[in-house]
């Protein structure tokens, strides 16, 4: 992916390209301090407040028409405890540099999501997950948080502080304030032996529960318009090393899947009937392999090719139907979709809003090309979605609202009351807030 959101003649811009904003000023804040004064001028100007990181939601969940924080100076590590197995990071930090400060000191995050371009704060305060049979998401690695609260106050949660706020907060939407500092569990650094294999959708679907049962970390892409994927499996190894050979990895990582398929949705999107055909080819063009690396090298890959993206969380149970209610809509419709459903899974939380809040889950995330018309298609699959009581990603589009997020998260009375108490004047309200908690 690339690395930030734009901003041109004062108008913020997503990633994406699908979200925009012309805030009334923009703050860099140097401190928390600094942050915190900003706070209170907002509210003194009567002015909402967001914090935005790289950009790479697709929904409007960071933009705002009133005062845009934008945290850049707000990085680095404060503090590591390796009797405790704690860091504590400033919330600006993109994923990247937290990643690799980290291996410096030969530590690691347990687990990680497909791409690191994220900062800190954007990252848990939109539930950014990855897969995993044990481990589940960047937030629910967090053992404390410091933020500042809607009066200009410095507030710090954690399981003996503030417990209720910590509950929430994890992945608080940017609905109780503005995350400045993250302590998370880190653990010596380990290495990762990847098996990647094309494999046929009916048979991942029917070994499904094995293929996640005898792995650590499990998750698959379906082409559709054909009856592939291709499957990855990360389990902990005692090494050596053996990352992918260098020109390798770039034939297979930046050549096929970023440039060639960068080329193949240019032609798919100026000519939708070369879809099918170049899905065939392109489901078949990446062969096995298998290699070992660095845990977050082998969590994450580059995505250079733009998109626009829904992700819905469903109970993991319900995977192969509703898997198979999609490829089912997909193979009967008009629809011509150049990119591939990705499928991964995690634990059951205890997060208030996390996507996968008390229950076991599975992800699946469908995506169109950017510039290309997804409305007909993420209508489709939602539906389907909702209809196994599905809760979707807080960063990725969706059409839900207040009164439908009530009846898929038993706790979420519980966040919308924290949120009456922290913020009762809606500082860090916006339209997207407005629609997901309500007023």
């Amino acid at each position: 992916m690339g690395s930030t959101a734009s901003a041109k003649n004062g108008t913020w811009r997503n990633w994406g390209g699908n979200v925009s904003a012309r805030p009334a000023r923009e703050v860099t804040p140097a401190s928390v301090e600094e942050l915190a004064e900003a706070v209170r001028r907002a509210a003194e100007d009567r002015l909402p407040v967001k914090a935005v990181g790289t950009g790479h939601s697709f929904t409007s969940i960071a933009a705002t028409d009133g005062v845009l924080i934008r945290p850049q100076l707000l990085t680095g590590i404060r503090d590591i405890d390796r009797t405790a197995g704690t860091v504590t990071v400033e919330a600006g930090t993109p994923l990247k540099r937290l990643n690799v400060a980290l291996a410096r000191e030969g530590l690691s995050l347990t687990n990680m999501g497909d791409i690191m371009e994220q900062t800190v704060s954007g990252a848990i305060s939109t539930g950014t997950h990855g897969t995993g049979r044990d481990s589940a998401s960047i937030a629910a690695q967090i053992r404390a948080l410091e933020l500042v609260t809607a009066d200009g106050s410095v507030l710090h949660c954690s399981e003996k502080e503030n417990p209720d706020v910590f509950a929430a907060a994890r992945i608080g939407l940017g609905a109780l304030g503005i995350v400045t500092a993250v302590t998370f569990a880190v653990e010596p650094m380990f290495l990762l032996t990847a098996r990647e294999e094309p494999m046929p959708f009916d048979r991942v679907l029917a070994e499904f529960d094995e293929l996640h049962a005898e792995n650590e970390h499990f998750e698959f892409y379906w082409f559709p318009h054909t009856g592939n994927t291709n499957t990855k499996r990360n389990n902990r190894s005692a090494g050596p090393e053996r990352p992918v050979p260098p020109l390798k990895g770039w034939f297979e990582d930046e050549f096929l899947s970023n440039g060639v398929f960068q080329v193949a949705n240019w032609v798919g999107r100026a000519l939708p009937a070369t879809i099918p055909p170049i899905a065939q080819i392109s489901s078949k063009a990446l062969s096995a392999r298998t290699y070992t690396d660095i845990s977050y090298k082998v969590f994450t890959s580059p995505r250079r090719v733009r998109f626009v993206e829904m992700e819905y969380a469903i109970p993991r149970e319900a995977l192969a139907g509703t898997l198979k209610e999609l490829k089912a809509m997909v193979d009967r419709s008009p629809l011509r979709v150049s990119f591939p459903v990705e499928v991964r899974t995690a634990p059951a939380d205890d997060i208030t809003l996390s996507t996968a809040s008390g229950r076991d889950s599975a992800y699946i995330a469908v995506h169109m090309f950017r510039g290309t018309p997804y409305q007909a298609y993420f209508t489709a699959a939602e539906r389907i979605f909702t209809a196994h009581e599905g809760r979707p990603h807080w960063g990725k589009i969706h059409t839900r609202d207040a009164e439908y997020f009530s009846g898929v998260y038993p706790r979420f009375a519980e966040f919308t009351a924290l949120r009456d108490r922290l913020d009762p004047e809606r500082r860090f309200r916006n339209d997207y807030l407005r629609r997901v908690l309500g007023a």
